[in-house]
């Protein structure tokens, strides 16, 4: 029942706010830009109820801290837990945090004391998070895993929780880069955004996942919203951009392009076909609220910088 999260490159979590999560205020600054962080959300079942539980790992020059947050579907406040991985006492690194949802107790274990980093703020191995309820492990991330089911003297529950969604941020001049989980959410690639967008030519986009290219976008000044369909060793994986921002907004601020990985094919709910070729904005609102799918879905935030 374990899952392994993801190793990602260079990360934030702060999201815009505006349309699309891709605009900024024109007070914007370099203050203002989000901090190295990767988020995911699974949602298990916690409390006889089904929940989303949301981990992000978060860096900054200040701050290095795992926050683990749990919604409450029959209140208004959720339950959340922050774990200082800046601390440099191994004591505040391995811990237990208890909360009561439903009348019953949950538990957050973890242990960070040998974790090891490399360029983003989530570890590469060396660690433990459990989420337990119980004595069921209702979710385990990390490679630690003997250890964990050791420490909280539970047993993997039945119902594996199931991730829903990966949100990232990526920084860059030109090449964007990131670990995306593709071919129907099993298996982790290699994803790299090459642009040019200044010059004597047309600005282009090229989309390479593993070291084969998938997509070359040109004339991005009329095609900066659009979509495609690839195949990733015969699986088709969607991928939805919106690169207005980068074209025609650097006046503002730092704002990001936004795309969207999804393996396999928008689903129709409530009878209404989800629009799924047209790479329009509403088509990129339905896929960042999840409204069409109840599938994982990639969101990367990709940042210029000078």
């Amino acid at each position: 029942m374990a899952h392994s999260l993801v190793k990602p490159v260079v990360l934030t979590l702060q999201e815009p706010s505006s349309r699309l999560k891709t605009s900024t205020d024109a007070t914007t600054t370099e203050e203002d830009t989000p901090q190295n962080s990767v988020t995911f959300v699974y949602q298990t079942k916690v409390a006889e109820s089904l929940r989303s539980v949301t981990v992000s790992w978060c860096k900054d020059s200040t701050e290095h801290f795992l926050s683990v947050n749990v919604d409450n579907t029959l209140e208004e406040n959720k339950f959340s837990c922050k774990i200082d991985l800046e601390s440099g006492h191994a004591w505040g690194k391995k811990g237990l945090r208890s909360f009561e949802m439903a009348g019953a107790r949950v538990d957050i274990y973890w242990d960070l004391r040998h974790a090891k980093f490399s360029t983003g703020p989530q570890p590469n191995s060396g660690y433990y998070v459990a989420l337990v309820y119980k004595k069921e492990v209702l979710l385990l991330l990390g490679d630690l895993q003997n250890d964990a089911f050791e420490r909280t003297k539970s047993k993997p529950s039945p119902e594996e929780a199931t991730l829903v969604c990966k949100r990232d941020n990526v920084y860059g001049k030109k090449v964007f880069c990131t670990r995306a989980i593709l071919e129907n959410g099993k298996t982790e690639h290699d994803v790299v955004i090459e642009t040019s967008l200044s010059g004597p030519d047309d600005p282009e986009m090229w989309i390479t996942i593993d070291g084969t290219l998938t997509s070359r976008v040109m004339n991005l000044h009329w095609r900066f919203r659009g979509n495609d369909i690839v195949m990733v060793n015969n699986f088709p994986v969607q991928i939805f951009w919106d690169v207005h921002d980068w074209l025609f907004t650097n006046d503002i601020g730092p704002s990001p392009a936004f795309f969207v990985f999804k393996p396999g094919f928008l689903e129709a709910t409530n009878d209404r076909e989800c629009p799924e070729r047209s790479g329009d904005s509403s088509t990129l609102e339905q896929l960042e609220d999840n409204s069409c799918t109840t599938e994982f879905c990639h969101f990367l935030y990709a940042w210029r910088t000078a």
